[in-house]
């Protein structure tokens, strides 16, 4: 009977253990992350009476009243949703294709990976300033391209409502292309190099092995692209801040950079906790899509 017991001992203590190693980051995380979004949670539904933020007034649901006639937050959601809608396909397709050309075995070709994964590690301010210069009227952009003749007069990418945000996702998707490349070129070093020289006794080489072989083997790392890009450009702000904050006439405007503004400018702290909730059901719905997708593929990454 006592070696029973302590047997049940040993056991429940093992059990235990792993969760007394979790209980240091659960405690940091309840006060930095889990504490913090309840609270957050809570103002959407009262208003701030003072700048303190000591005094709060309970509204209901009198933010989300506000939220659905905004005509701003409209306009920055339709940004934010065209951002996904074009930037995102271009971070899952053109990092495949260079990192199918970095997978080469050719001399010299780490240096051309470290060319690529060079813009990832610049910081953004750094990439925003030099690309806010590149854009200007007089910049290298205009004079290369009236120099060819493709343009006679300056185009004025990020003062006009028609160009402002489109320049702003060109630099997106320049900082992001070499961080996805690493994961699809992870992706590629891990198919059997047989697996190609097979589909090439069977008439499938040149693009078409790519075709055959890489895209359905690389499926969930295309998934996994798809969604963390998706997340990224929902969240976009700094490159909206540096190169054009949101202007001309909200053209460039995104959810985070008008939440940013209504909190840290407008001292809007409810109504922003209200526009952040909105980004959180955005990104959640985002996130569930992602295991959805994992678990179609039969596992994970």
């Amino acid at each position: 009977m006592l070696n029973y017991k302590i047997k049940d001992k040993l056991r429940i203590q093992q059990q235990l253990t792993p969760y007394l190693f979790l209980l240091p980051a659960l405690f940091i995380l309840g006060f930095t992350v889990f504490i913090p979004a309840l609270q957050a949670f809570y103002l959407t539904f009262t208003q701030i009476q003072d700048i303190s933020g000591t005094q709060t007034q309970w509204v209901g649901l009198a933010n989300f009243i506000k939220l659905s006639n905004d005509s701003v937050f409209w306009k920055t959601l339709g940004n934010t949703i065209l951002y996904l809608i074009i930037v995102v396909p271009i971070l899952v397709t053109a990092p495949l294709g260079l990192a199918i050309l970095v997978n080469q075995k050719l001399r010299g070709i780490t240096w051309f990976r470290a060319a690529y994964y060079a813009p990832v590690v610049i910081s953004m301010v750094v990439a925003g300033i030099a690309w806010n210069w590149l854009y200007q009227e007089n910049g290298l952009i205009n004079q290369l391209l009236q120099s060819l003749g493709i343009i006679k007069e300056a185009i004025p990418w990020l003062t006009s409502p028609k160009f402002a945000l489109f320049s702003v996702m060109a630099v997106t998707v320049w900082k992001g292309l070499g961080y996805y490349m690493v994961i699809y070129l992870a992706g590629l070093q891990s198919i059997p190099a047989d697996v190609y020289e097979a589909a090439s006794i069977d008439g499938s080489d040149g693009v078409l092995k790519h075709w055959d072989i890489t895209l359905p083997l690389m499926r969930p790392y295309l998934a996994l692209v798809a969604v963390i890009s998706a997340i990224s450009a929902t969240k976009v702000f700094e490159e909206v801040y540096i190169m054009t904050q949101g202007g001309p006439r909200n053209s460039s405007k995104t959810i985070v950079y008008y939440l940013y503004e209504q909190a840290f400018t407008n001292l809007e702290i409810s109504y922003a906790c209200t526009i952040g909730l909105v980004l959180f059901l955005i990104i959640l719905a985002l996130s569930v899509l992602r295991l959805l997708l994992s678990g179609a593929d039969g596992n994970g990454l």
